[in-house]
């Protein structure tokens, strides 16, 4: 009896000894946050704008390097396209967090959509027009007179304001061409000038042989132009939410979490290159590896350096952006600045520099990219 009766005992002082090992608050910097106490993880979709590619590259690697699942989190990596419009996705309730341009977020919201932008991840536009080097046209007011081709549904605005700014009437003083989404009529010089991007489709010119030169066209072989510096820009990969979903404080502590990690994969993005453009590879994009590497550093450009900490709305970027889609009717009526909200990207970034993550990136440079035909 004796026997037993110590067996028991130490049984029970075996279980205590255990669960005082496995107890505690599990505490990670991995994503700026705690896991919940009870090691439930929340679960939330984040709807991409696009299909698998280096301009979501700081969300895979948050994933991929555990960003998420250190803050808490099970996130679901929702890949956009043609047909889908993130602001519905989310306003049905099929994923909790999205990604799109500024313009259209406002445009939601002009119709009673009930989204908020709640971290404005992209600092500025990529948004180019180009032409080639023998055209002479180097500047906006250039394309006076001539050929212009720009995307339709919403891309356009851009362009048309700088044109606008430009003195350039948009229906006697140029021609617009709606562009496909390819560079064919540019490369086949039916239009004097083309939209492109810096991360896609100025690469896909790159990529591509000169006839003339009998070798892949260079930067010298085109005039780039600017929205930024046509001082038209407006923002575009934004991060927003339901209204009523993020008025929920439990909802809010979530949001913070997400951002934090999201951040995290951004920063892990600007100072890992090629780890990064792994984790996108491993995800399976449509481009090949050499445009991804291309995409990766453009967009980080679009991101670094980010002066008010990464995801936090610049008021004046946010007035130019609503200013230009009123003025090209996107919306009616004049933007409210409750289209957007700053606290909870600045408390992401505050976590973070807790946590000794440079969340400015003022002193990331561009790398040196080599372009490869095809993008292969």
């Amino acid at each position: 009896m004796k026997a037993r009766r110590w067996l028991w005992l130490a049984g029970i002082v075996l279980v205590l000894a255990l669960a005082a090992g496995c107890g505690g608050d599990d505490k990670s910097s991995g994503g700026g946050g705690s896991t919940q106490a009870s090691g439930k993880k929340d679960k939330v979709t984040l709807q991409l704008k696009w299909v698998t590619q280096a301009q979501f590259a700081g969300y895979y690697a948050a994933k991929e390097q555990g960003y998420y699942d250190a803050a808490g989190l099970d996130v679901t990596l929702k890949v956009g396209g043609p047909d889908i419009t993130p602001e519905q996705v989310v306003t049905a309730g099929q994923a909790e967090f999205g990604i799109d341009w500024l313009p259209s977020l406002l445009a939601t919201r002009d119709k009673g959509g009930d989204i908020v932008n709640i971290a404005q991840v992209f600092t500025r536009s990529g948004m180019l027009e180009v032409t080639h080097k023998d055209s002479g046209i180097t500047d906006v007011a250039g394309m006076k007179g001539k050929k212009v081709g720009v995307w339709c549904c919403g891309n356009e605005n851009e362009l048309y304001a700088a044109l606008t700014k430009n003195n350039i009437d948009l229906k006697n003083g140029v021609t617009i061409v709606n562009q496909p989404f390819d560079m064919n009529l540019f490369l086949s010089k039916d239009v004097d000038a083309a939209a492109a991007m810096t991360y896609n489709e100025l690469a896909q010119v790159l990529e591509t042989k000169n006839p003339e030169t009998g070798q892949l066209y260079q930067l010298d072989d085109l005039n780039v132009i600017s929205m930024e510096d046509a001082g038209t820009a407006m923002l575009e990969d934004g991060i927003f939410v339901k209204g009523d979903w993020i008025s929920d404080e439990a909802n809010q502590e979530i949001a913070k979490r997400f951002l934090a990690a999201s951040f995290k994969g951004w920063a892990f993005c600007r100072d890992n290159q090629d780890e990064c453009l792994q984790n996108v590879l491993d995800n399976g994009p449509t481009l090949g590896e050499g445009h991804q590497r291309w995409q990766l550093n453009e967009i980080n450009a679009l991101i670094w350096p980010a002066p008010n900490g990464i995801g936090v709305m610049d008021e004046t970027a946010f007035q130019r952006t609503a200013d230009i889609a009123k003025q090209f009717k996107v919306i009616k009526t004049d933007a409210s600045k409750d289209a957007y909200r700053t606290d909870l990207a600045e408390a992401a970034n505050t976590t973070l520099k807790d946590d000794n993550v440079d969340v400015n990136g003022n002193d990331w440079k561009k790398a040196d990219v080599k372009v490869t035909a095809g993008g292969a």
